[in-house]
């Protein structure tokens, strides 16, 4: 992902399967990765809050979102589309194994939302019929490499503010079934920003 103002890691979120995905090799990667390392950092981990950290990030969501920069249709952001015009599909995988075999920096959670944040991400809201994250991303905000579910553990806690703003307005779509779309569609400001410092913090 700049590889990206938004590849995601990374966001952080439900997000599709590709049917068809090339086996990716992370030395190839790391080479095809130098691009990327002015906003995603040369070790994936961003300096800029509005942009993910991809280190860590699973290579089936990685490769997945660059994929949908390529396409221009789901996910519109000008920066990664002209960076992912040229990719290959073997280029995305390449890149999605590289940025999975790097090690994540630590997050934080403040102490005032971290009550909130827990409880939204391990037991959602039933009140207003927001579903618990745990459910697709994990106890431990690991997220599902194999149904391309993202890594959200550590993750910059701007980055995923504005992905999960930009599902509640329809404004990002590239989500598996809309799920995305559904479960923040009721969420608070309040809870979105109390989540997103959970699971920065959560490892």
């Amino acid at each position: 992902m700049k590889c990206s103002h938004s590849v995601a890691a990374g966001l952080l979120l439900l997000i599709g399967t590709q049917p068809a995905l090339a086996a990716g090799d992370a030395e190839a990667g790391k080479a095809k990765a130098q691009a990327c390392a002015a906003c995603h950092g040369a070790d994936g981990n961003s300096a800029n809050p509005e942009w993910p950290n991809l280190a860590g990030q699973n290579a089936r969501y990685t490769s997945k979102q660059l994929a949908d920069f390529k396409a221009g249709e789901q996910r519109n952001n000008p920066i990664m589309m002209q960076q992912a015009a040229n990719l290959s599909a073997q280029d995305m995988a390449d890149l999605g194994a590289y940025f999975a075999s790097l090690a994540p920096a630590g997050g934080f959670v403040s102490a005032e939302r971290l009550a909130l944040g827990q409880r939204i991400y391990r037991g959602g809201n039933q009140e207003t019929g927001v579903p618990a994250c745990i459910g697709c991303h994990g106890p431990n905000g690991q997220g599902d490499p194999m149904a391309g579910t993202p890594t959200l553990s550590g993750q910059k806690v701007t980055y995923t503010v504005s992905q999960l703003k930009a599902f509640r307005a329809g404004m990002r779509a590239n989500d598996r079934n809309a799920m995305m779309r559904g479960a923040s569609r009721r969420l608070t400001d309040e809870e979105i920003l109390a989540v997103a410092e959970y699971v920065a913090g959560l490892h």
